[in-house]
Parts: structure tokens; sequence; C-alpha cells
């Protein structure tokens, strides 16, 4: 059977347009698709971005890091306003009076002010002037009243900020509110509301509450916004305008040239004769397809809209599919070279490079992508999937052909090795990656392409940019109120409230931080979700003597694991969408095969010998704690898929015990280790005296295999 091919809409077999799911399904919402003067102005807007950020890297301002902030915010903020629209419900009175001002006769077609494909309103054009203002006056050379007079005179009044400061700096928090409303939906401004009114209203609390403070009047948290460190140009901005901006344009390069299909192509001709191709050439392609994306819900999509009608064929249910999707669309956030937007940040806050990032989150990578084939292979032979003839050009041929789009990636990684900096090194492997671009006709990057990979990476970086500057109101508040330490004390006393033992403690900490972050990732996006955890969940598993790498690493994998989990699962969302499966039940199958991820960051957080999971402690260390980990996740996709490899069906008794024996062996410790160890083994025995009880059952029934021959047919 042959991979659907690539059409000029990119539309799938359902005739959703893919781009269209992963928009609806990311963590921001869809934007407008603008053309005419609007189109051009926002084109010239977000190419000017993408070129000071590529100046950026290799003359920087001499104003320093921070006024780079400044002018970003000003070219990224105003366009969100003009690209996303406000999706408000208006009365009826005040609709008629928004289509009379734009001066408009189109009809009323909902009761939304305004949709996608609409242009923008005299409001978004207001809003926008208003957020390129606000974002220019710290370094508006002229004198307004008793504020303005440039960048110099704007920090100095750092603490003493001055009427119009003030009043500038409220507009800028509710313009950020208000993007962040329209890109990623209600609860994120509300949360940030929420640290607002307790940086403010916190002094009133009983001074004998841990959280009470001493309290803040507006202009001090105007100031803590506006003009520190911490605010609104504080790290989580800086990445984005620095690393994300970067990475997301080398993405865009790269999906142009042609390297997401190649990828596709090249898992399914890896597989193409294997009895569970349909299922591994899903799972490849989500951790190749990650190299592109960086994002969860968009490889989920990508990966659907072509693989999903094979996965058809070969007789896979949609919300078993849909799992399947999903689960390897979200190790795309967990798989080197690209981590999402959340490790370039780890990289800031511990003062790392990205390279050391890469290589911690290497092992549970492999880890994870075991666990997923394992469940599909389980999978396979347990529901009767039928093999199905993928005609694909051998592997080979298509590495000799178009396997120069590994180049750029590997270009990365060595550049990172030889001491280029992130960004540097990113830079070069966009500018590869377009020169490669013409060994392949069909995908070359002519000037236009190229320009218009620029605008769509700078684009693809607007909600984020949004987060980022408004989970300066999170940061600061924290940092001004000293809530980190305060909340980090009350979870560290809950544990302690069960038991004293240190040991049982660290554990009880780190499973109430988990379901802690688990519940956050539902209610914002990750980048948002891991700043909130490291400020207020981080300090409390370093409190307990977790290292830096391993408290960082387990906030960010809790962080990303909200695509995959109920009730929210944005990737399992999308992937429902491509399959037309049942919603839930896909959620179930995505926290199914993603098992791996949800109990690795507890092994390298509880355990000295777990930290070489994440490469630290030295060869040794890290073999054993791959090999036990590595054994524990095989352990538990048996458990959870009913079904020994090469043996056949587990019935309930042998599958209690597998997970008994996977949980075990997390702990990485020598008498929890040989206790999980046994555990397995008397589960392979139980397997093994139950096949010997029911006779030969290691393969499907004869009805539900279908031969080569016949899938041809």
């Amino acid at each position: 059977m042959p991979l659907p091919p690539e059409p000029p809409d990119k539309t799938d077999s359902a005739g959703a347009d893919p781009r269209d799911l992963a928009a609806q399904f990311e963590d921001e919402k869809p934007g407008r698709v603008l053309s005419g003067p609007v189109g051009v102005l926002i084109t010239g807007t977000t190419l000017a971005v993408a070129l000071l950020a590529l100046w950026q890297v290799f003359s920087p301002l001499p104003q320093g890091s921070k006024f780079y902030l400044v002018i970003f915010l000003a070219g990224v903020l105003p366009v969100v306003f003009l690209a996303y629209p406000a999706n408000l419900r208006l009365p009826e009175r005040l609709r008629r009076g928004a289509r009379r001002a734009d001066g408009e006769s189109r009809p009323d077609t909902g009761d939304r002010d305004e949709g996608g494909g609409g242009g923008p309103t005299v409001v978004d054009w207001v809003l926008a002037a208003a957020a390129l203002v606000s974002c220019l006056y710290p370094v508006l050379p002229v004198p307004l009243g008793d504020g303005g007079g440039g960048y110099d005179a704007f920090l100095d009044r750092q603490g003493l900020l001055v009427g119009v400061d003030v009043a500038m700096g409220t507009v800028l928090l509710l313009l950020l509110l208000e993007a962040c409303r329209r890109t990623t939906g209600w609860i994120l401004p509300a949360v940030c509301l929420v640290f607002l009114g307790y940086g403010y209203y916190g002094g009133l609390l009983p001074q004998s509450w841990p959280v009470a403070h001493a309290g803040l009047d507006f202009g001090q948290l105007v100031d803590a916004f506006y003009n520190s460190d911490s605010g609104f140009y504080g790290t989580p901005l800086d990445v984005a305008a620095t690393y994300i901006v970067l990475f997301t344009i080398y993405g865009a390069v790269l999906d142009l040239s042609g390297a997401g299909r190649f990828f596709v192509e090249l898992s399914a001709a890896a597989f193409r004769r294997s009895r569970t191709a349909a299922g591994r050439t899903a799972v490849a392609s989500g951790f190749l397809l990650g190299t592109v994306s960086g994002s969860g819900a968009a490889t989920t999509v990508s990966i659907g809209a072509v693989t999903w009608p094979v996965l058809r064929r070969a007789g896979y249910p949609p919300e078993r599919a849909g799992g399947m999707l999903a689960a390897a669309g979200v190790g795309a956030i967990l798989s080197p070279p690209t981590l999402g937007a959340a490790a370039f940040i780890i990289a800031e806050y511990l003062g790392v490079s990205y390279l050391q990032v890469l290589g911690w989150a290497t092992v549970p990578t492999v880890l994870y992508y075991l666990g997923i084939l394992l469940a599909v292979e389980i999978d396979a032979r347990r529901s009767g999937v039928r093999p199905v003839v993928l005609d694909t050009a051998s592997p080979w041929r298509l590495l000799g052909r178009f396997g120069y789009h590994f180049l750029s990636l590997l270009a990365i990684v060595v550049l990172l090795a030889v001491g280029f900096s992130a960004t540097r090194a990113v830079v070069v492997a966009t500018v590869l990656a377009a020169v490669l671009s013409f060994l392949d006709r069909r995908h070359r990057l002519t000037p236009a392409r190229l320009l218009a990979a620029l605008s769509a990476g700078v684009r693809g970086v607007l909600a984020v940019s949004a987060v980022c500057a408004a989970a300066g109101i999170i940061t600061a508040t924290t940092t001004k109120t000293g809530l980190g330490p305060q909340a980090a004390a009350l979870l560290v006393s809950g544990a302690k409230a069960v038991s004293s033992e240190p040991a049982v403690v660290l554990a009880l900490t780190a499973l109430l931080a988990a379901v802690a972050l688990t519940l956050l990732g539902l209610a914002v996006p990750v980048t948002a979700s891991f700043v909130i955890g490291w400020v207020i969940i981080g300090p409390a598993l370093l409190d307990l003597g977790v290292t830096a790498p391993a408290a960082a690493m387990f906030v960010f994998y809790f962080a990303v694991l909200s695509e995959a989990s109920p009730p929210t699962a944005l990737a399992a969302v999308a992937a429902a969408a491509v399959t037309g499966g049942r919603l839930v039940p896909t959620m179930w199958q995505t926290l199914r095969y993603a098992l791996p991820a949800y109990l690795i960051p507890l092994a390298f957080v509880v355990t000295p010998t777990g930290l070489g999971l994440l490469g630290i402690g030295g060869a040794q260390r890290i073999a054993v704690a791959g090999a036990v980990a590595a054994l524990s996740v095989a352990v538990l996709a048996v458990a959870a898929g009913g079904w020994l490899p090469g043996v056949g069906p587990a019935g309930t008794p042998e599958r209690i015990l597998g997970a008994l024996a996977g949980l075990t062996l997390l702990w990485l410790e020598p008498v929890p280790v040989a206790v999980g160890a046994a555990l397995a083994a008397v589960m392979v025995a139980g397997v093994l005296v139950r096949r010997g009880t029911a006779g030969p059952t290691g393969v499907p029934s004869a009805g539900a295999t279908v031969t080569h021959g016949e899938e041809k047919q």
C-alpha cells in the first residue's frame, strides 16, 4: 500500500486541513489568514523581527539584551492583535456598531465579533497601536511629562516610577493579558490575575499564614513587572526572543525544504516489511517530525494526516490509533535536538549550555519511545492487526537521495559540541538547510519562499512571546513576595505530616509535585506551566536535596505531559479529530502509550542512582540506571497491554505482578531492584504457565490476519 500522496492543499483523508487542525488543537488558538495590505504589513513586520533576531546573534545591540527585548516585544505584540481575533461574544447592538465602525456591510454570521477569516477591526488596530506605544515607551528618547527621556533615564527610575511610567506599565499589563487570552484562552490570564491579586492583597492576609507577606502597592507591582529583570522582560521572554524564535525559523525552513515528508517516507520504508509496519511508522515519524515542529499537537496532526489511512487499513481502531499518534506527537517535545520551549528556559535558569540539557533528555527519550514501541508490538499481537505492505522505495535509496536533510540537525549537535552557542548553531543549521534545499527541485527555497519561511517562523512564536512576557507577572510576584519558598515549605510539610523518614518525605513530595504539575498543565500552556512549576515547586525539591538538573527536568516533563493528560490532553484531542475516534477513549489510550514518561521523572528524583537516567554520574551509573529503567518500562508495557511478546496473553494476576514489578524497579536501589526483578520473573513464569495450560496462543486467529498477497488485491 503506498503512502498517501502529498496534495497541494495538504488535506487528510477525511478532508480536514492538517494545518487548521494543528492550530486548533495547539496550545494556541488559530489565527487569521490575512492577505492584501494587512497581510503585507504583517509579513513585513515579522520579517523585520526575524532579521533583528538574526542580527542580534552576531552583532548584539550595544544597549544590552533588555533593550533588545523591548524592541522585540514591540515588534511581536502589535501583530498578535492583528493576527488573532478577539472572539468575544458581544451584544447585538455592539456588533452592529462595530460593523458600522469598520465600514463593512457584511451580514451577521454568528454571535462573535469576528472570525478567523475576517480582517482586523478598529478595536484591533487601536490595541495594536497601544501595544506599540507602551512597548516602545521605555526607549522613547523625548520627555513625556515626568517620564520618558530615553532608555537610561527609564532604568534610573527603577523603584521610583513616576505616574506616566505606571500608566504605561499598566497599559502593557492589560494588553499582555488580552494577548494571552486571544492566543491561549482565558485560563492563563486568570492565573496571572490571581498572582497580581495576591501581590496586592497578600498583605491583608493574617500574618500567621505561611503565604502572607508585607503587602505591595500597585506602583511597586508595576515597577516589578515593567522595570525589573524578573518581569515582562525576564528570562522567559529572553528565551523566546533569542532561542525559540530562531528554532521556529529553522523548523519553518526545514519543513519547506521537504524534510517533513522525507521523514515520514523514511519511517515507512524502514519498517515496510514488518508485521507492525503501520504502528512503527507512526512512532518513528513522530520522533523525526519533532525535529521540525517541537510541538506535540502539531506533530500529532502532521503524522496523523499521512499515517492514519495506513493504520486504518491495518485494522487499528480509531481510538487506539489516536492514542498512538498522540503519544508519538508528545514525544516531539521530549526528543533532542529540538526540545520544547521550556528546555531553553532550563538552560537559562541553570546557567548551562543547551547541549547539556539535550544530554539530560537523551536517556528518558529512549525509554519513552521504547515504551511506545513495545506497546505497538503488544497491540499488534493482542488485537490481530493486519500486516500492510507499504509501497515505498528502499530506505537506503531514500537516504541516498534525501538524507541530506539530516545534515542540518547533525550540524546543530556538532556545533554545540565544539563550543558554539545554541543561537549561532541554529542559524548556521538554518543556512545549511536552505542551501541544501536546492538539491530537490520541488522544495528549493527561492528568495520568495525563504522570506515566507522567515515570516512563518516569527508568526509561530507570537503566542509563545505573549505567554513568556505574561509569565513575568508570575515570576516577579513570586520574587517580590517570597511565595516560592513559602509554597515549597507547605509542600514539604504536607509530606512530613505523613512520615518523618527522609526517603519517604522525598517520595511523597515528588508525588505531590507531580500531581500539582499535572493539574497546572491542564490549565496553562507548557511554557507557562514550567515557569510556574519551577518558581513554586522547584524550591521544594531543591530543599530536599534533589539536584538542580533533576528538579528542572522533573518539572519540565510533567509540564510537557499536560498534552497527554486527561481531561484536556491537547495531543489526544488533535488525534481524535484526525481519526474520528471517541475523545475520552483516545485520551486513555494516549495515557497508556505515554506511561513511561510519567514514571521515569520520579526515578531520577527519588534516588541518587536515578541521576544516571539524566546522563549524570559516570558510565557505570548511567548503564545500570538505563538497563533497570528499560526493564521497568518493558514490564509495565506488558502489564498495561496484557500480552507478553513471544509468549502470549497475560492474565489479571500476571498484570498486577507486572505493575508492582515495574514500579518497584524504578526505585533504583539494590534491594528494590532485586525485589522488582523477582516479581517480573514470577510474572513471566505465570504467563508461561497460562500458555501451557491454554495451548499455543501466541498469534491471532487466522481470520484476523491478511497475508501480503491478500492485502495487495
